[in-house]
């Protein structure tokens, strides 16, 4: 199998695309004004506590106050079992601070998702302070590489084992020497964490995770990716150097992209994440899935379309089952979509059926990253499953509740549409001479380009060095624009 990571960077957002032999599985988005929070620490402050939920809101200085259950926070003396045992009255009261870690990022209405066990990711462990365990990835299957990598990581504890750490697939086959300095540099790390967290004031970030680029190549970047590329020079050179810091075997790996044409169009991933926007799905065979996300869970129905078989109906249907399941895991990866997933298979008749749609399911939720668990084949022909959700879906993220129809469905919002078009203006003023270009868009996105995106605009005309000109078309919707060369 052959993986690569595509970089695409500019000013506004940074885009990460994850291919498998040239299909696009998995993508990340990550906004300057509008950075993801999971993993970052702050010192919170508990502003209300409610013992009938065995909860707690607490301010970490976002707009709304974020959740803390008792199930989440560390016992400072004894064991879990007896924090669990605890009302949630006598582990916090209001006004108390406390440093947590964001686990959810807010989604929709509700509030970000807290823990007060702190854990640190670096390449090939995870620092779990106070824990005293020590975990081994599954993914990590050779019972003797297993045990090799715990005895090291054990040895490097010392006797007083205080902290914990898991150790990651990234580490199967390291040597001694580089766990040996990780493990330093995550004790730095935390010394530095403690420290901030006795100065900072409540409401205020103790430690911040690491941005995108540098998220990917720490948690994604294993054996199987043949190659990162990035289209932005010096984003390419401040992950360069952070390779030659703590990866250096990696280097050979990072590469430069100088092309005209832009990264993503070259391996046709702009395409894909319209086609992830919208509902419907078509299968090669002809069938295809529907999609629908709503605020308890997602569905996902499979229809045969017009594939209609050669032999006869059982086999159509598990024919377009099997291709289903393979197709659901990749549009649960693209889409990030989480929480309760409920998928609706076309009825099966032969139980050994039944059987091999579940196993290509689960065989193909291997190489996803995060975790879900799947139930079994209900009497409906329903698998209900769940996947764990951090950050936005893509929808959510791309997204915004359409206006014209009360919410029931979605268009893209005006700062999207803005920075395709930023895109559409360099893809044209790279492809054709011409004077200046004239971008005819709707008021939202025009009057968006005058007030919060002029000084992008402005560097874009400096990018391209060809004067833009706005002008308001009342009859396009807030998707539609237009770049004409003038």
């Amino acid at each position: 199998m052959s993986e690569e990571i595509l970089v695409n960077v500019t000013p506004q957002e940074t885009r990460v695309a994850v291919v498998e032999n040239g299909v696009l599985q998995e993508v990340f988005i990550e906004r300057s004004n509008r950075r993801g929070l999971v993993g970052n620490i702050y010192k919170g402050k508990v502003c209300r506590v409610l013992p009938g939920m065995q909860a707690a809101f607490v301010d970490i200085g976002l707009e709304r106050a974020a959740f803390l259950h008792a199930a989440d926070i560390a016992p400072e003396n004894g064991t879990d079992e007896t924090a669990r045992q605890e009302s949630i009255s006598q582990l916090l009261h209001e006004g108390k601070t406390v440093a947590v870690q964001v686990i959810k990022d807010p989604l929709g209405t509700k509030g970000a998702r807290l823990t007060t066990h702190i854990t640190i990711p670096s390449r090939y462990l995870v620092f779990m302070p106070g824990e005293k365990n020590l975990g081994v990835s599954q993914r990590i299957e050779d019972e003797a590489e297993r045990q090799r990598l715990k005895d090291i990581v054990l040895s490097l504890c010392g006797e007083e084992q205080n902290d914990g750490y898991i150790i990651r697939t990234a580490a199967e086959g390291v040597d001694e020497a580089a766990l040996a300095s990780e493990v330093e540099f995550l004790r730095k790390l935390w010394r530095s964490i403690q420290e901030r967290a006795v100065t900072v004031e409540p409401g205020n970030v103790i430690h911040e995770d690491l941005p995108l680029t540098l998220r990917v190549l720490r948690d994604l970047l294993d054996s199987e990716v043949e190659k990162m590329r990035i289209d932005s020079r010096e984003t390419y050179q401040r992950v360069n150097h952070f390779v030659e810091r703590f990866v250096p075997e990696l280097r050979e790996r990072i590469e430069y992209y100088p092309g005209e044409r832009p990264l993503f169009d070259l391996y046709g991933v702009e395409d894909e994440i319209q086609k992830a926007l919208e509902r419907k799905v078509q299968l090669k065979s002809g069938g295809h899935l529907v999609i629908d996300q709503t605020e308890a869970m997602t569905t996902i129905d499979v229809n045969t379309g017009a594939y209609v078989g050669h032999r006869n109906l059982e086999e159509t249907i598990f024919k377009t089952n099997l291709e289903a399941a393979q197709a659901i895991v990749r549009q649960l990866r693209l889409r990030n979509l989480g929480g309760i997933i409920i998928i609706d298979f076309i009825d099966m008749i032969e139980e050994e059926h039944k059987r091999k749609v579940l196993r290509a399911l689960e065989k193909s939720l291997e190489k996803d990253h995060a975790k879900s668990y799947i139930s079994e084949v209900s009497s409906l022909g329903l698998v209900q499953m769940t996947r764990k959700r951090t950050r936005e879906s893509l929808g959510h993220l791309l997204c915004e509740p359409c206006p014209m129809c009360d919410g029931r469905g979605s268009i893209k919002s005006a700062e999207t549409v803005c920075y395709e078009l930023f895109r559409e203006v360099i893809r044209e003023a790279r492809q054709f001479d011409a004077g200046e270009l004239l971008v005819l868009a709707s008021q939202e996105v025009v009057d968006l380009l005058l007030d919060e995106q002029s000084t992008s605009l402005a560097e874009l005309e400096t990018f391209i060095g060809k004067p833009i000109r706005l002008q308001v078309e009342s009859l396009y919707t807030q998707e539609q624009y237009d770049v004409v060369l003038m």
